[in-house]
């Protein structure tokens, strides 16, 4: 892995995902505000497939089979507390996110039971490799909130108002 300490590279992926947890924290609850729309839903999980490139990285890598348990466990599992917090209203004719007083607290009992979690697989596989694994598990459970969120947002649209197109 060159010349990075692994420990160094653990507490520093710990810190990146309580910085993350704590945006998406700030950015969520400033969007709640705004409007909500498609490209609003989708662009997360497709910023976030950008990750899959790490696996080029030949350290990265594990079996496929974990790969599939963990986006399983992400989108079964975690993806459901985001699931059960999130709903949508509709004010002016638009659709907006409610504001979740437990969003923030769910978000953050999800970063403590990965951090526990990632402590755990870190004793059996490498950094890299748990890294690569809870990428996994978080893209699967943010696509799960996602198809849950397209899906409600979908169906609160009236009958006669099309499914907005992005413009290009």
């Amino acid at each position: 892995m060159g010349n990075i300490n692994p420990s160094l590279l653990h507490v520093g992926s710990t810190l990146g995902a309580v910085l993350m947890a704590l945006m998406v924290i700030f950015i969520r609850m400033k969007a709640s505000a705004r409007p909500v729309t498609i490209r609003k839903i989708w662009i997360p999980p497709l910023g976030m497939s950008t990750g899959f490139a790490m696996f080029v990285v030949p350290e990265v890598r594990f079996p496929w089979w974990w790969a599939v348990a963990a986006f399983l466990i992400g989108w079964f599992i975690f993806a459901y507390p985001l699931i059960r917090s999130t709903r949508f209203e509709e004010r002016d004719g638009q659709i907006y996110a409610q504001r979740s007083k437990s969003f923030a607290f769910i978000l953050l009992g999800l970063l403590l039971v990965r951090t526990l979690l990632h402590e755990f697989i870190n004793r059996y596989v490498s950094v890299p490799q748990s890294g690569g694994l809870f990428f996994i598990l978080a893209f699967g459970m943010i696509l799960h909130w996602r198809v849950f969120m397209y899906k409600h947002y979908t169906q609160m649209l009236p009958a006669e108002r099309p499914i907005p197109q992005p413009r290009v």
